[in-house]
């Protein structure tokens, strides 16, 4: 008996979001066809000069903005930013400062040092629970 192997593919949506970049900026392409799981290890591991560029100046899809600029897509929401942008766009707004920005990464910070507290205190539960 001889197995077959059939070839693991995606959406090309689903490969954009695997690679972090915006899929309308991306080649058509790649837009029209079937990304296989080889195709996309081969992307990542050397990607061609379109994705470097992608990557270097976008535009960013919203994940990827959220990320550099230090907030949560949903705070990005609530400043109003629904569209992708550019690398030079996310560094004017770092520039910038807003109020929006300010407040969106110190509710950041402030979400991450509590996820810190509760995996700290679970950790220590389950040490107390192992000792008795």
């Amino acid at each position: 008996m001889t197995s077959h192997q059939t070839t693991q593919t995606m959406k090309p949506a689903t490969a954009a979001k695997k690679l972090g970049v915006y899929l309308e900026a991306t080649p058509a392409e790649f837009q029209e066809g079937v990304v296989s799981r080889a195709e996309l290890n081969a992307l990542q591991s050397d990607p061609p000069e379109w994705l470097q560029e992608l990557r270097r100046n976008g535009p960013h899809p919203r994940p990827v903005v959220a990320s550099k600029l230090g907030v949560s897509i949903a705070g990005l929401a609530r400043g109003g930013v629904t569209e992708p942008l550019t690398t030079e766009q996310i560094d004017a707004l770092k520039q910038e400062s807003p109020e929006w920005l300010q407040k969106e990464r110190a509710t950041q910070a402030d979400v991450r040092k509590e996820a810190v507290r509760i995996k700290e205190r679970n950790a220590a539960r389950a040490e107390q629970a192992d000792r008795d």
